[in-house]
């Protein structure tokens, strides 16, 4: 039927076993520990930056999943990856859930979760800090592999025009992953309407 699956990139592996820690960064402990069950929503985030590259042109993605239904609950773009773009993202996932206080929200140890203006805004909104492990990716495994999939599936397999090209098709398949792509852990529901089911 000229059927032909999207076959996921192997990502090799990097041993970055050592971090140095300045004297302006805030590192917090692992406390997710690779538990990446929830029993209800806003109960363990987490979150995470990747590259995208457009000729001599990157977009930065931050994006923040709650691990209650897998749902990417806010998602911010920009040609930067400082610790604004970080801090919006939570913003936007406090203006829409309101009731943020004691989420645990998990990242690794870059500059921007590790700044302190970061790590006060977290402070500000009452939410606990959790990082990796250093060379750990496997620590934030679930926004890893959100990010595989979209690379895979929404990116790869298709040719990208220019940056507002890339914006919109990482829109859309937000989106879909959201609202229509089910999920064998979720009971075959997509993330939207697993939470709706809660209670």
């Amino acid at each position: 039927l000229g059927i032909q699956s999207i076959i996921r990139r192997k990502r090799k592996s990097q041993n970055i076993n050592l971090h140095r820690q300045t004297e302006t960064e805030v590192i917090a402990e692992n406390l997710l520990n690779r538990d990446f069950t929830a029993i209800k929503p806003n109960e363990k985030w987490v979150t995470d930056i990747t590259t995208f590259k457009v000729g001599n042109n990157s977009l930065y993605l931050s994006a923040l999943m709650d691990l209650y239904g897998n749902e990417i609950l806010a998602y911010e773009m920009g040609s930067k990856a400082g610790s604004s773009l970080v801090i919006k993202t939570v913003y936007s996932a406090v203006q829409k859930e309101k009731d943020v206080q004691g989420v645990l929200l998990h990242s690794d140890r870059g500059g921007q979760y590790t700044s302190k203006v970061y790590q006060d805004t977290l402070e500000a909104y009452e939410i606990k800090a959790s990082m990796s492990r250093p060379g750990n990716p496997i620590d934030n495994a679930c926004i890893e592999s959100f990010f595989s999939h979209l690379k895979s599936e929404a990116i790869h397999p298709y040719s990208v025009q220019n940056i507002e090209d890339l914006k919109a098709k990482i829109h859309d398949f937000i989106y879909r992953y959201n609202h229509t792509r089910r999920q064998k852990r979720l009971d075959r529901q997509s993330p939207v309407n697993f939470r709706k089911k809660f209670s």
